[in-house]
């Protein structure tokens, strides 16, 4: 199988069946391939000053994997650093083995950087490599907006040349090699207030309870940078509900989906997503499009068991300055409000939340720029394409 675009291809698919087209939304890095160079750098011995060392070997002692040289050993997300990386024919090996190099999320193992390239810059496919020799192949990525761990092998056809030790992949035959980044930061939390009166659902957010409720500006869910577009949410509650709003800066204002439980986050849409009781397995997904249409999910697992019976009872309300659905016509944007029951929520410790509890929780927009190039935003930036990214989740206190 190839380690590759056909995966992510066929990841991004499967994703988009199940719920948030989120695995395509902000930018994608990609790697910056090195000129092939004329001929591939054979040695006696791997460098002494390797970053990483590793020794594991695939295809039942056939290649070993010596490790990797990182330069510069720390640099800032997105500055180019440059990769080489060491391994040694134990036997002769047959020709049409291809290299891949990915670099996936420490945690859920999904594709931060595909740097996929030949060896050598296609100078020293395995099959040429001499027994008993070193080879060298150097490459550069940017460094990812967060932690990213490298991971290597080979491939052709439909499968990767196996790993022999189990401990040196996660089970899908990538071996493992050095991490890259630095630490994530901190996951944000927000204060949510509770509300003397309950705000009228109808997308104004005129309410005094939003004029006391703290604005939070969405920031790009991958890599935390500012949006194109501005987004405000806030929160609040009181004994029964859990308030929401959203105000989204959108010169295009449009959708075609009308009926509840469509696919609306294939197209612009606003959501919430609520793990309760913090457990990282189970939440609760619901959303809202331009045209007040509504889609709600309970999932007992990260995208699985997903659940489309499930009612939120949520009252909802959209306003919009502008035009929908009219791309000839500049629109100033569009604003919702959500009034959630708490008692509808899954696994909610206590009804009404105590003082002081604290939630998982994050509040999403995708934006599909001149309805093409699909933007997501975040309270808490996830650094992979997966809105359901559940360790990224903020925190929701209750005040």
């Amino acid at each position: 199988m190839r380690p590759a675009s056909h995966l992510l291809t066929l990841l991004t698919l499967t994703l988009l069946a199940t719920s948030c087209r989120d695995e395509q939304a902000g930018p994608k890095p990609r790697a910056k391939a090195l000129p092939p160079p004329t001929q591939a750098r054979v040695l006696d011995t791997a460098p002494q000053n390797l970053t990483y060392r590793s020794g594991a070997t695939f295809g039942g002692g056939a290649v070993r994997y010596l490790g990797t040289r990182i330069t510069p050993p720390a640099a800032a997300p997105g500055q180019t650093v440059q990769l080489a990386h060491y391994f040694e024919a134990l036997r002769a090996m047959p020709q049409g083995w291809e290299f891949f190099v990915h670099v996936v999320d420490p945690a859920t193992g999904q594709m931060m950087i595909n740097a996929d390239h030949g060896f050598a810059g296609g100078a020293a496919p395995l099959g040429s490599w001499p027994v008993g020799k070193v080879v060298e192949d150097v490459h550069t990525v940017p460094m990812p907006p967060a932690p990213g761990r490298v991971v290597l092998g080979f491939w052709r056809g439909d499968e990767r040349l196996p790993v022999d030790e189990p401990k040196s992949h996660s089970g899908d035959n990538r071996m493992l090699g050095p991490q890259l980044g630095g630490g994530l930061p901190s996951l944000p939390e927000y204060t949510a207030r509770r509300a003397s009166k309950a705000p009228v659902i109808d997308g104004e957010l005129n309410d005094a309870v939003w004029k006391d409720a703290a604005p939070v500006v969405l920031r790009g869910s991958f890599d935390g940078r500012q949006p194109s577009l501005r987004t405000e949410a806030r929160l609040a509650y009181d004994d029964q509900h859990l308030y929401v709003a959203f105000d989204a800066e959108d010169p295009d204002i449009w959708g075609t989906l009308r009926k509840r439980d469509e696919p609306i986050y294939e197209q612009e849409v606003v959501e919430v997503f609520l793990d309760a009781n913090a457990d990282g397995r189970t939440y609760n997904e619901l959303q809202v499009s331009p045209h007040n249409v509504t889609f709600d999910a309970y999932f007992p697992a990260r995208r699985q068991g997903m659940d489309l019976s499930w009612d939120s009872g949520m009252t909802t309300a959209v306003k919009v300055r502008g035009t929908l659905d009219d791309p000839s016509d500049r629109d100033e944007g569009w604003r919702v409000e959500l009034k959630i029951p708490f008692a509808r929520l899954a696994q909610v410790p206590n009804t009404p939340p105590k003082k002081g509890e604290r939630w998982r929780f994050n509040a999403y927009r995708l934006e599909h720029v001149e309805r093409q190039q699909v933007e997501g935003q975040s309270f808490s930036p996830l650094f992979v394409g997966d809105f359901h990214a559940l360790p990224r989740f903020g925190w929701l206190v209750f005040e």
